[in-house]
């Protein structure tokens, strides 16, 4: 759904400039957002924000999340590994949506959060503390930032790649090397709105794995996230021919019966954004997980 639309006629220049002129209830830079996050289509396509709008250019901006100002606190139990003044880390179920968007406005993981403890409002009013985000099947730890500070630290850290994030990771097929990296950009696909696909115009996006233990037909693989692209290992695991497990949205139709993708965020490391101090974070597979490994066992056996 388009929730603005244009169509350019003698107006030249940026487009981020183009729509802040045109929308009075659009700033320049929640544009420049929106493009980043790929909301906006110019003749159906992604651009940049430094792309100059030509005449008859059709321009949409899609899905664009509505701003959800009074956010209800939810008394919903959290699996907290970690808490100080400044930080929570959270081991986030299979299942439960991070924050609110569009067809889920309550009942995430924000939600729940805004209940225990008060959360950094830099991000504005649907995302408060979140600095990254896993997919709602997705389990594993998530760094949440209690204030404004912590969350400026955090987001740097990210943004400088000096944390850890490791996920565990179940994939169709046999991977015959022990260990790779896939490089290749991801940008939203252009046949389906919905998904995620490495495209030319994308943004870059890196992802190292190693294998862990092979079971024929599927192999359990660690990776480790350089960059945090929306779907980003769902993604790039389907572009080498081997997707993961259970995904709904990027594997096959015949996979193994679970909650959703195997796929979860495993190990969390980051510097306490007062003290500087290295914290590191492990969360066990959830039971589903470890059921399927033990059951993959049995079968190699007889295999």
């Amino acid at each position: 759904m388009a929730t603005h639309e244009l169509t350019i006629q003698a107006q030249t220049g940026r487009i981020d400039k183009v729509l802040a002129e045109a929308f009075s209830d659009l700033t320049r830079s929640h544009i420049q957002t929106l493009i980043k996050n790929d909301h906006v289509l110019v003749n159906g396509g992604i651009v940049k924000s430094k792309y100059h709008v030509q005449s008859g250019d059709m321009i949409q901006i899609i899905d664009e999340e509505k701003q959800l100002t009074e956010l209800e606190p939810e008394n919903i139990p959290l699996d907290i590994v970690y808490e100080d003044d400044d930080v929570l880390v959270v081991n986030k179920p299979q299942g439960m949506v991070v924050h609110p968007a569009a067809g889920h406005p309550n009942h995430t993981l924000v939600n729940a959060l805004l209940y225990h403890s008060p959360l950094a409002t830099i991000n504005g009013t649907v995302r408060p503390g979140i600095v990254h985000r896993i997919d709602k099947d997705t389990s594993g730890l998530l760094m949440v930032a209690k204030n404004d500070l912590a969350q400026q630290s955090l987001t740097a850290q990210l943004k400088a790649k000096s944390n850890t994030r490791l996920y565990i990771a179940l994939v169709h097929g046999n991977i015959k090397e022990d260990e790779g990296t896939i490089d290749a950009p991801i940008g939203r696909s252009p046949k389906d709105r919905k998904k995620q696909a490495i495209v030319a115009s994308g943004r870059p996006a890196i992802t190292h794995f190693k294998v862990l233990k092979r079971y024929g037909n599927y192999t359990l693989i660690q990776c480790r996230l350089e960059t945090g692209r929306t779907h980003q290992i769902r993604v790039h695991l389907k572009y080498i021919g081997h997707p993961v497990a259970g995904d709904p949205l990027y594997g096959p139709r015949k996979t193994l019966k679970g909650k959703g993708q195997f796929l979860h965020a495993s190990v969390l490391g980051f510097k306490q954004p007062t003290t500087g101090e290295y914290l590191e974070f492990k969360a066990p597979l959830p039971e589903v997980f470890e059921k399927t490994l033990k059951w993959l066992d049995t079968q190699s056996e007889h295999g």
